[in-house]
């Protein structure tokens, strides 16, 4: 029986989950604007997207689904409309003259964030595709089932340590007042991301 390659898993989830996308990217963002425990919120929300897709690649939903172009064409108009929602809501924040300040109800923003950036990896169809490549690359087809659940596993702890290791990273004091210092340039920078991978995802074939 073929052995699980763990050290590629590993060295490919990190390579691909910790640069930089829309979903670090709003983890970067709420962190330096709203602060540690919003920011987490957000990133477990991205955590939770990340697993839900990891499990499915695992158990061979990411083939099925694959098979179905149009839900792949529905999660992909979804996903952009969504980014460029994104986009413009950056750029509104980048000439807001709203001071950078913890919202008073915490609780509901936190739910706020973490759906939010559970929507942002839902509904990004390279997400479900890469995952699928990672299993299809580092799992042989042969392996048990709890095998397989310790793969998960192994992803999910990569996820766990990128994902909340950008809120906790960008959520310090000086990245705070980097951020509140160069809020226009730093929002900008945000909306042209965001629009551009909106419209990459909007013009480009899933598979690409």
């Amino acid at each position: 029986m073929e052995e699980i390659n763990y050290l590629l898993i590993v060295l490919a989830a990190l390579a691909a989950i910790a640069s930089p996308g829309p979903a670090t990217l709003a983890i970067a963002g709420t962190s330096m604007n709203q602060g540690r425990y919003l920011g987490l919120s957000m990133a477990a929300g991205v955590l939770t997207g990340s697993l839900v897709w990891s499990t499915s690649a695992a158990f061979g939903l990411a083939a099925i689904l694959h098979a179905n172009v149009w839900f792949f064409e529905i999660l992909r108009y979804c996903g952009a409309l969504y980014l460029l929602y994104l986009a413009l809501k950056s750029l509104h924040s980048a000439f807001s003259a709203r001071p950078l300040s913890l919202p008073e109800n915490r609780a509901a923003s936190a739910r706020s964030n973490y759906f939010k950036g559970l929507l942002i990896h839902l509904t990004n169809p390279k997400a479900i595709l890469f995952f699928g490549s990672l299993y299809s690359i580092g799992v042989p087809a042969t392996v048990s089932p709890p095998a397989l659940l310790s793969v998960i596993l192994v992803v999910g702890a990569v996820s766990s340590l990128v994902f909340l290791g950008y809120a906790v990273l960008f959520s310090n004091g000086t990245a705070r007042r980097v951020y509140l210092k160069s809020k226009v340039v730093f929002e900008s920078v945000f909306s042209m991301f965001f629009g551009a991978a909106s419209f990459k995802l909007l013009t480009s074939r899933i598979g690409e």
